[in-house]
């Protein structure tokens, strides 16, 4: 087995941060996950180390300078970076790089590694990427408008991805994503069918954005 670059990206709300975790632990000897490193603020639950390395903004913009970052982007306010000592240690292990991270993050990968599998994760009803954003008790109304409109934008650099992945059940796209790194390159094509449901889903995400809009405004009259 030659170690990839494998690359999970998503809108926020998406589910990628729950198939990496899925992969690698059913498949602990194949993946190795690489943990981002964030000035966000944790949520309930999280540990750091484990979910993300949690980090000051000035120490992560040292970090940017001294060039320990194989990728890193702002998202919603907040900085979001790899480790290139995390991507090494899991390359030499043998074993390939699972790495969750954003839109941006992601075309730094393709930049810098063409070979990288780059894949694009979507509920298939854009109402569930909506509904995922409103019931996570640490996001506002007004914080969820933004990340809607920061999706509709990422929507449109989801042809660049080598393939995309619905998420439904956790299984099926867990299957998906390790049968999509074990192709062999000639067959990670997409279905002509695919560009249209895209279009479709963004239409569909700039209703549901306009209803939450409406929404609050009406809340704040």
């Amino acid at each position: 087995m030659t170690p990839r670059l494998v690359v999970l990206s998503a809108p926020s709300g998406g589910g990628k941060t729950t198939i990496a975790k899925a992969v690698r632990d059913r498949y602990p000897n194949r993946f190795g996950f690489s943990v981002s490193a964030t000035t966000r603020t944790p949520r309930p639950g999280e540990q750091d180390g484990v979910d993300y390395h949690f980090w000051t903004p000035s120490a992560f913009l040292d970090g940017v300078n001294q060039g320990k970052f194989l990728e890193h982007a702002e998202y919603a306010g907040e900085l979001y970076g790899t480790l290139k000592r995390d991507v090494q240690t899991i390359l030499d292990s043998g074993r390939h790089v699972l790495l969750d991270i954003e839109v941006k993050g992601a075309e730094q990968v393709r930049r810098l590694e063409p070979n990288a599998i780059t894949i694009f994760i979507l509920p298939s009803d854009p109402r569930v990427l909506t509904q995922r954003l409103v019931t996570r008790a640490s996001e506002s109304p007004e914080a969820i408008q933004r990340r809607l409109e920061t999706a509709i934008e990422e929507l449109g650099h989801a042809p660049l991805f080598t393939r995309w992945i619905k998420n439904d059940d956790l299984d099926e796209a867990v299957g998906a994503v390790v049968k999509t790194v074990d192709a062999s390159p000639e067959k990670l094509w997409r279905d002509k069918h695919d560009f249209a449901w895209l279009n479709g889903y963004l239409d569909g995400l700039q209703r549901e954005r306009q209803r939450l809009y409406d929404r609050l405004h009406q809340q704040k009259g």
